[in-house]
């Protein structure tokens, strides 16, 4: 066991900056809004959903006026500092479907496969290297239990029409190079990208196609005026005839979404380029993205220069739906992580963490993204992505592009789609509610057994069994 002491004097030198950013423009490349401007559609957010909406509504009516608002900078958020694994599922996972949408699922999974193969065909179209690897993935089993749910799973996924194999304690070892794992669950669909690179090279198109960005530009309120909506800013307000929101996690402009949006910060970290020995005592020659198969999971996977980031495992919610910059660096998750890196990479102890970063995740109770309509219809929205958003936000988009127009399409026929979330409670029981439901989590990954408050919160459809 790493001493902590040691642990807290390796991540000293780490910086505190995602590992994407190094190398590329950061920081904002336009002026903030100022005046008023006039435009058919304002989008409220500058990461993935938001670059979408703009894509999407300028490929289907080139014409048309569209401006993009956003608080900070395109990619400072979730869009920029995320694992870069690009999910076929809409549904956060097969199990998760089947419990919550049954007749739709085999749809869904198509959907999900379409909108993966349309990214990787708009990236090769519109020259964008974003280093898109069509690996899949492996979840991995860390005790005897999730063996058995790994082997349980794949009659669910050949059902519907999913590439995947069971990997035997032997045959994982094979694979990747270290005791840490029992068995696995190679999934071919999906892969990974460098995600900074992506939301570089969406911006790119979308000013291209003719979209206007406003960085630097908080939305601050949405008014009626006459036909039209008025968006405003500290120094400016745009006026549309129809809006999206993409704000995600960050504080919605309408009231109603902060009882389903729970903001949940996840933290990650970043080791310096592996030599071609250390890269040859892993294994992993697939190159695919790695997640553990419990509830609170790492996810790691290896950059185009050969670091490995590892992420994930604490996701931790801060009393009152805090978002706010100083909750991106958690020395004890940090320190967490550091630790099982190396107890599940023994072989890799000399390497340096070179940087480490947190991120905010709009998480909703049905763990996948809520969609709909207010002020008769002129504005919508998608948010809720639950940590799978790289390739579901294009998706997301074009369900609120339909909605805007009134039109019924495959998308917006689904359960999926047009169902709605269970609402979190309010503060003061939102934060104790959330601790109780994570400590019930854990239990489950020790244990193996769903206690009565997973069980209670499976019947009423709130998403914890993916």
């Amino acid at each position: 066991m790493t001493s902590s002491h040691h642990l807290q004097d390796e991540l000293r030198d780490a910086q505190p900056r995602p590992v994407w950013w190094e190398g590329v423009h950061t920081g904002p490349q336009t002026e903030p809004l100022r005046g008023r401007v006039s435009a058919d559609l304002v989008i409220v957010g500058g990461g993935y959903t938001g670059l979408w909406a703009a894509i999407e509504a300028l490929t289907e009516h080139p014409g048309r006026r569209v401006v993009i608002l956003e608080q900070s900078w395109v990619g400072a958020a979730a869009s920029g500092r995320n694992g870069g694994f690009v999910s076929e599922s809409l549904t956060h996972g097969i199990a998760h479907g089947e419990a919550m949408w049954p007749d739709e699922l085999t749809e869904l999974q198509r959907l999900g496969r379409e909108n993966v193969a349309q990214i990787a065909e708009f990236l090769q179209r519109n020259n964008i290297d974003a280093d898109l690897r069509m690996v899949g993935k492996t979840t991995l089993a860390r005790t005897p239990h999730e063996v058995e749910a790994l082997r349980n799973a794949v009659a669910s996924y050949l059902r519907h029409g999913e590439d995947v194999e069971f990997l035997d304690r032997d045959q994982v070892r094979a694979d990747i190079h270290t005791s840490a794992f029992l068995a696995g669950l190679r999934i071919r669909g999906g892969g990974l990208v460098d995600p900074m690179a992506l939301v570089l090279g969406m911006r790119r198109v979308a000013e291209e196609m003719g979209a206007r960005i406003f960085e630097g530009t908080a939305a601050t309120g949405i008014t009626r005026t006459g036909g039209n909506l008025t968006v405003r800013s500290a120094h400016g307000e745009v006026d549309a005839s129809h809006v999206v929101l993409a704000s995600n996690a960050y504080r919605p402009l309408l009231r109603r979404l902060g009882n389903w949006i729970l903001p949940v910060y996840d933290y990650v970290l970043a080791t310096a380029p592996l030599t071609a020995d250390q890269v040859a005592s892993i294994g992993w020659t697939q190159n695919q993205g790695l997640t553990d198969a419990g509830n609170q999971f790492h996810y790691f996977r290896r950059t185009r220069d050969d670091r490995i980031v590892w992420g994930g495992y604490d996701a931790i919610y801060h009393y009152g739906n805090a978002v706010a910059p100083e909750l991106e660096l958690r020395d004890r998750s940090h320190r967490l992580l550091a630790q099982h890196f190396r107890e599940t990479f023994p072989q890799l102890a000399e390497v340096p963490f070179t940087h480490r970063w947190g991120g905010v995740i709009d998480t909703t109770s049905r763990f996948t993204p809520i969609f709909g309509t207010a002020f008769g219809g002129r504005l919508a929205y998608a948010v809720g992505f639950t940590g799978l958003g790289v390739a579901s936000t294009r998706f997301g988009a074009r369900v609120a592009l339909d909605l805007l127009t009134g039109r019924e399409t495959e998308r917006t026929r689904l359960k999926a789609v047009t169902g709605t979330a269970v609402p979190f409670p309010p503060e003061p029981l939102r934060w104790p509610a959330v601790e109780l439901t994570r400590a019930a989590l854990a239990r489950e990954d020790e244990t193996g057994r769903r206690g009565i408050l997973l069980r209670t919160l499976d019947r009423f459809g709130v998403g914890f069994n993916s």
